[in-house]
C-alpha cells in the first residue's frame, strides 16, 4: 500500500503554476545541463562514424529540434502521448555504438531507416505494457536507473579532468570541486528560494574559478553567428533493406527496448519525486512517457539524427530545486528548439568547462542512483529480488568496465551489445525475472461478470485455492474475506454492476512463499485504490458506509497494489498465511 506522511520538499507539483521567473529560471537551468550532452553525443558519433562536417551541423540542429518537441510532448501530454511531467528528452548515449556501426556501414540514410523501424517496437511495448508488467517490474526498472549512473559515471570522471594541454594541475580539481561544493552546500543548507538557483549558482561559481586558469574558452562563442541554419540536405532513407540493415536491426531493437526500460524507470521515478506526498504509480503516465519517447525516436529517424531517450538528470533536478511543474518541461523544450537556430547561445553553453559540467552532473547522478534504490525498496526487497538486483547490477558494472571476458567478446555482435553496462544489466535482470515467472507456482484463473452475483463463485474459488495450498481454517477465512472486500471495493468504483452488459472480471490466484496473491483484472474509473487505502490512516475512526470495505480490506490484506493502465486496471491483493 502507498504510505502517507512522507512529505517531500516539493514546492510546485506538476499541475501547479509557479511564478514566471521561477519557471523560466528552473527551465533554463535544466536546459543548460542537458544541451551540451545532446549536442556532443551527435558530434562524437558523427565524427567517429566518418561523417562530414555538413552532416554534423545537420545532426546537431535536428537533434535539438526533435529533443525540444519530444520534451514538450512529455510535459503537455496530448492524449496518450506524454507523461504530463517534466521529463527532458535528448540524444541517447545507449545508441552510440550501434549508430556508429550503422554510419560506418551505410551512412546516415541506413541509420535513419534503422531508427525509424526500431522505434515502432517502443509503441508496441507501450500498448502492451500491462501484459509485460511481470517482466518490467520496479526491481528491473530500479536496477536500470542505478546502472544509468554507472554508465554515465566513467564519462563524467573523464570529463572532470578534460582540460587543454599545458593547463595547471590545479585547474580541473579546483573548478570541479568549486561547482560540486557550492551545489551541495546550497541543497543541504540553502533556503527553499536559494535552492531553486543552486544549479546555476554552482555552475557560475565553477566557471569563475575556471576562468583564471584559462580553461573557460570564449573564442568559439565570439566567432559563432547569432542566427543560423546548417546548409545541408536531409540525409534520406536507405530502403534497400540489404544485409547491413538486417544485421544491425537486432541490436537496434535490443537497445531500443533497453531505452524503453530506462523510460519506464524514469516514468515511475518522476511520479515519486514530483509530489509532496507519494502516490501510487499511475502506469498510464508510464505508457504516455513511452509513447512520447517513441515519437522522439520516430522523428529522430525521419530527421536522420540519433534516437531520443529521457534524461534522468531532469528527475533529480526536481528534488534539487523543488519545482516539478510541467510548465518547466515546456520551457526546456522551447529552449532546445530556440538554441537550434541561435549558434552563439549553443556555443556559450558548450563553452562551459568540462570539469564544471561534470561536477554538477555528478551531484545529479548521485541522487539518480538513490532514486533507483528507492524504486527497488518501495517494491519490497525479498531474497529473490535482491538476487536479481545484485547480480544484474554487478554484471552490468563488469561489462561496462570491460572486466568480463573482453578478449572473448571482441568487437562482434555480443561485444557491441554488452559493452554498455545498462544494456548488459537489463538483459540479465529481465532474464532472471522471466525465469522466476516460468518456474513459479501455477496460477489459478476465474472469469466472471463484475456484479454482485460474482461473490459466491469468487468465495468458492478462493476456498478451493486455500484448500489445495493446505491453509488453516482461519487463514482461509482471511483470504476469502480479503477477496470479498476487494470485490466490494471494485463494485463501488463501477456502480452496482446491474448494467445490461456488466464489465468482465478475471481473478487469478498464486502462492508466493507463505502468502497468497489474488489478482483482479478489470476496467475501473476513479482514484487509485492504493491512495485511498493510504488515506485511511488520516481519516476519523468512525467511517462512513463507503469506507467500510476499504477498512476491512486494509485489515485482512498484508498489501494491496493497484496498477492503472489505459484500458485495464489490475488490483493485486496479498494475504499472509500466518499472522
Amino acid at each position: 500500500m502507498a504510505g502517507g506522511g512522507d512529505e517531500r520538499a516539493i514546492r510546485y507539483e506538476p499541475e501547479d503554476r509557479p511564478p514566471a521567473l521561477v519557471t523560466a529560471g528552473v527551465g533554463l537551468q535544466a536546459a543548460m545541463t542537458i544541451i551540451a550532452p545532446v549536442v556532443l553525443t551527435v558530434v562524437i558519433v558523427a565524427r567517429i562514424g566518418g561523417q562530414p562536417e555538413s552532416y554534423v551541423s545537420w545532426g546537431v540542429v535536428a537533434a535539438l529540434v526533435v529533443s525540444g518537441i519530444a520534451t514538450i510532448l512529455q510535459a503537455v501530454r496530448l492524449g496518450r502521448i506524454g507523461s504530463g511531467h517534466v521529463m527532458a528528452m535528448g540524444t541517447s548515449g545507449a545508441f552510440i555504438a550501434v549508430c556508429v556501426a550503422a554510419l560506418e556501414a551505410g551512412g546516415p540514410s541506413l541509420m535513419a531507416s534503422l531508427v525509424v523501424v526500431s522505434s515502432l517496437f517502443q509503441f508496441a511495448l507501450a500498448a502492451r505494457l500491462s501484459l509485460l508488467r511481470r517482466v518490467f517490474t520496479p526491481v528491473v526498472s530500479g536496477t536500470v536507473v542505478m546502472l544509468i549512473a554507472v554508465t554515465v559515471a566513467p564519462v563524467l570522471y573523464d570529463t572532470m579532468g578534460n582540460v587543454p594541454e599545458g593547463t595547471g594541475l590545479a585547474a580541473a580539481p579546483a573548478a570541479a570541486l568549486a561547482t560540486l561544493v557550492t551545489v551541495a552546500a546550497l541543497v543541504l543548507r540553502g533556503s527553499p528560494a536559494l535552492r531553486l538557483w543552486s544549479p546555476i549558482v554552482g555552475i557560475a561559481v565553477g566557471c569563475a574559478v575556471a576562468a583564471p586558469f584559462g580553461i573557460y574558452d570564449t573564442n568559439a562563442v565570439l566567432e559563432a553567428s547569432w542566427v543560423g541554419f546548417p546548409v545541408a540536405s536531409w540525409p534520406g532513407f536507405d530502403l534497400s533493406f540489404g544485409a547491413d540493415f538486417w544485421t544491425l536491426l537486432p541490436p537496434f531493437v535490443v537497445v531500443t527496448i533497453v531505452g524503453a526500460v530506462e523510460t519506464i524507470g524514469d516514468g515511475i521515478a518522476v511520479q515519486q519525486v514530483s509530489r509532496r506526498t507519494p502516490r501510487a504509480t499511475d502506469f498510464r503516465v508510464v505508457q504516455g512517457a513511452l509513447n512520447a519517447d517513441g515519437v522522439g525516436n520516430l522523428f529522430s529517424g525521419l530527421a536522420g539524427t540519433l534516437p531520443n531517450t529521457t534524461y534522468s538528470s531532469s528527475l533529480a533536478l526536481a528534488e534539487v530545486t523543488g519545482v516539478a511543474s510541467r510548465r518547466v518541461g515546456v520551457v526546456i523544450g522551447s529552449v532546445f528548439i530556440g538554441v537550434a537556430f541561435f549558434p552563439k547561445i549553443s556555443a556559450l553553453l558548450i563553452a562551459i568547462p568540462g570539469p564544471v559540467a561534470a561536477g554538477f552532473v555528478l551531484f545529479l547522478i548521485g541522487m539518480l542512483f538513490v532514486q533507483g534504490m528507492r524504486l527497488i525498496v518501495r517494491d519490497g526487497l525479498t531474497h529473490r529480488k535482491a538476487a536479481v538486483v545484485g547480480l544484474s547490477f554487478w554484471l552490468g558494472v563488469g561489462f561496462q568496465n570491460q572486466w568480463i571476458f573482453p578478449d572473448i567478446l571482441g568487437d562482434g555482435f555480443a561485444g557491441v551489445l554488452l559493452a554498455n553496462g545498462m544494456t548488459a544489466g537489463t538483459i540479465v535482470a529481465v532474464a532472471m525475472v522471466v525465469f522466476m515467472e516460468l518456474t513459479g507456482s501455477r496460477r489459478r484463473r476465474l472469469r466472471l461478470p463484475l456484479n454482485t452475483a460474482a461473490l459466491p463463485p469468487l468465495r468458492e474459488f478462493l476456498q478451493a485455492f486455500a484448500s489445495r495450498a493446505q491453509w488453516s481454517e482461519s487463514a482461509t477465512a482471511r483470504l476469502t474475506s480479503a477477496g470479498e472486500e476487494a470485490l466490494a471495493v471494485l463494485l463501488q468504483q463501477t456502480g452496482d454492476g446491474s448494467d445490461a452488459q456488466p464489465r468482465r472480471l478475471v481473478v487469478t490466484a498464486r502462492s508466493e512463499g507463505p502468502s497468497a496473491v489474488a489478482e483482479f483484472v478489470t476496467v475501473l474509473g476513479g482514484q487509485n485504490m492504493e491512495d485511498q487505502l493510504a488515506y485511511l490512516s488520516e481519516l476519523p475512526p468512525a467511517p462512513d458506509e463507503r469506507e467500510v470495505s476499504f477498512r476491512l480490506l486494509w485489515h485482512y490484506a498484508s498489501s494491496v497494489r493497484h496498477q492503472k493502465y489505459h484500458g485495464v486496471d489490475i488490483v493485486e491483493v496479498t494475504v499472509d498465511r500466518h499472522l
